[in-house]
This record gives C-alpha cells, structure tokens and sequence, in this order.
C-alpha cells in the first residue's frame, strides 16, 4: 500500500509538470537529489543480525515539489528514501504574508540548529553527518542509539517563523512550533527513533501532549563574500505514551563565512528523564538525587575550504557524550564519550555531480564489542542534483 502511495505521488508529481498551467501562472518546481556511499569498515564490526553499523552500499534518494500558487501562499512535498525506506520527509502548507512572519502546517522538520537546512546529502560536503545529527552511519551505532537529534525528523504539527532585516548588515530570524514530539515506550530506556518515523505505527502522537520548541538566530555581512550567523535552540515535551517523562534539546550554533572559507560550530545536549519505577532494570544503582534522567553531550566543528572551482577539502572534529544510568545489559558505561576525526574531499565533476571521499579516525572512551578503543572508516561515493 505505502509503495502504490509513493508511486502515486511522484506520478502527480510528473503529471503537474507536464500539464498546461492556468491562466493565472502557478509556479512549480520539481528538484531531487542522489547519493550513493560506500562505507569501509575495515575491523568488519558487522558480522551479525544486529548491525552495530551500516556497512557497504548506501543509497539516499530524494524528490521534491514546491509550488507557489500565489506570492504569499505555497506547498511542499518531499519523498526520500534511505536505509530506514521511504519516507515523507514533508508534506505542508505555508502561508507568508510577510518576511516577519509566516504559517506552515503539515509534516516538516522543526526549525532546530544550522544542519539541518542542509542535513540533503547534495547540500553538505561529507557522505556521512555530524555525530550530534547522525542517523544510522556511525560506529557503535546500536550502543548510542545514533545522534543528540538524528537528522532530519520529520513531524507533524505547526510552525510560526520570521526574519527581519535591519539596513543591508543584520538580519534576524525566529521560529516557533509545536509537533507530535519523539517517541518512546513505557519504562523505555531511551527515545525510539523507528517509533518516530515508522509509518506503520502511525504518524501521530503516542500522548496527546504536544513537543514544543524554536530557534533564535541572527546573520551579520561583513561584505558580498564574508559574513557571520549565530542562533540558539530548543524543544521540550514528553516521550512515554502516558505523558510523564520529559525530554529537552538544546542547541547553538555558529557558522563564519570568509572568501573561499566556511567555519561551522554546533553544540547539542539531550537531557531525558528516565522511569525509575523499577531499578532492577538498571546497570547502576539509581542514586536518591539526579538519578531519574541522562545527558547526552554532542558537537562539531568543521572547516571546509574551496581550493579550486572544482575541489573542496574538508576538516572536521566532532563527538558525543553520554553521562547517566542505562540498561542493565547496556555496553556502555556511566560516562561514555567517542570522538571521530574527518578529512575528505569534493570534487565536482560537472554541474549536478560531485564525487565524495573521506578517512574517519574513531577514538572511544570504551572497548566495546571488539575490544579496542580505536577504529578507522573510510567512505567513497557520488552525489547527483536535478
């Protein structure tokens, strides 16, 4: 049923871009976007039916359709797919009367830090996330139950956002909404992220109680080729179907634009209560005080720098770390950290392709499953846009 839908949709799709438009112009534009990756994992970690990471071929489609049926009032839909299957990545209505604000309503990814406006594979220089945003390509990934905030996430609900110019040199921009929120189980450990996204458990609400959130942020231009933008975020809302546990993100972010040189800075913290009802369930004793929820710790910084017309090169340092109790059969520790080391490159070899590569040196605070505290990855592919 799910596949004739999505074969319906990019039909539709077809069909509005081929039809005569009316006498009134409406104003459609049909864009996708193709990475393939292929992710070397020499010490091979995935040998069983419970991958600790996605190992070998990738494959992440998108098809978007964005139309403008008056100045002031559009939709938007977007189907991608990717190792979780095919997924409405959006699906809304918008209604700006002005720059200062605007309504949309639908399924979109909530205003939330800098990445993920460009969380596309064909909008960012590396096949794989940040580790704060990662959504299935790091190491260990069952063990950290991926990112901070795996990107995108996709949810249903309402947003109201902004900006506003101040002479040529600032601009401010805000955004506020609410959503069905992540979801997790009674008693559950951590949030379900295949909750969040799997549409055969239905795309609504597991409490009723809507996740709540925004971001604040601001751009300065130095110059036609150099400028400054910075914001801070935040959602909050509770993740149990009975409504009683909380969990709050919060997140800044920088990004520093000079000639040919972009820098990115982003932090991210999860802290999640946790149901303590029973502590038998878990690795450690449940302290009297602060033991009733964990902090999940994630940041990058990432330097990318354009050599050539044709070549970018690529730095970046970024990790993750977890404080707080976990399940009793739980690999990790009361404090686990992991940071990675990237270097890669992008070549673009015509207008719409790029070719991807990139050499990932892992640290982790714990052994693991293989016994080592070190690993190296490396990961080759392509990138189309049309």
């Amino acid at each position: 049923m799910q596949r004739a839908l999505v074969l319906a949709l990019l039909f539709t799709m077809a069909w509005v871009l081929i039809a005569p438009a009316p006498a009134a112009a409406v104003d459609r534009n049909f864009a996708g976007s193709l990475q393939y990756d292929y992710h070397l994992v020499p010490s091979q970690m995935q040998r069983n039916d419970d991958p600790s990471v996605f190992e070998g071929s990738t494959l992440e489609l998108a098809f978007k359709l964005a139309v403008d049926i008056t100045d002031q009032f559009s939709a938007n839909v977007k189907v991608c797919y990717g190792c979780h299957g095919i997924e409405t990545d959006m699906a809304y209505v918008e209604y700006r009367p002005a720059d200062e604000i605007g309504f949309r309503v639908g399924r979109f990814s909530p205003t939330f830090g800098s990445f993920n406006l460009r969380h596309d594979p064909a909008n960012h220089r590396t096949a794989d996330k940040p580790l704060p945003y990662d959504m299935g390509r790091m190491l260990r990934m069952r063990d950290w139950n991926m990112g901070v905030l795996p990107s995108p996430f996709p949810d249903n609900g309402v947003e109201i956002a902004g900006a506003h110019w101040f002479g040529d040199v600032v601009q401010l921009d805000w955004a506020a909404h609410a959503v069905s929120g992540f979801k997790g189980a009674n008693a559950g450990p951590d949030l379900d992220f295949v909750q969040s996204r799997d549409g055969s458990l239905y795309y609504v609400d597991n409490n009723g109680v809507p996740t709540v959130g925004g971001r604040l942020g601001a751009t300065i231009r130095f110059g036609e080729r150099s400028d400054l933008g910075f914001g801070v975020s935040v959602i909050h809302g509770p993740h149990d179907p009975e409504g009683d546990l909380a969990y709050t993100i919060g997140g800044a972010d920088l990004a520093l634009r000079i000639a040919r040189t972009q820098v990115r800075l982003e932090y991210l913290v999860r802290r999640q209560e946790l149901d303590v009802s029973d502590p038998s369930i878990f690795k450690y004793e449940v302290p009297a005080e602060h033991g009733d929820y964990f902090m999940k710790h994630g940041a990058y910084v990432e330097v990318e720098q354009a050599v050539s017309d044709a070549v970018d090169v690529i730095g970046r340092v970024d990790g993750l770390y977890r404080v707080g109790n976990l399940p009793a059969a739980a690999p990790l520790l009361a404090r686990s950290a992991v940071i990675r080391y990237t270097v890669g490159s992008a070549v673009t070899i015509q207008r719409g392709l790029r070719l991807k590569t990139s050499a990932e040196l892992w640290s982790f605070s714990d052994r693991g499953a293989v016994d080592r505290h070190n690993e190296v990855t490396f990961h080759a592919g392509a990138v189309a846009t049309f």
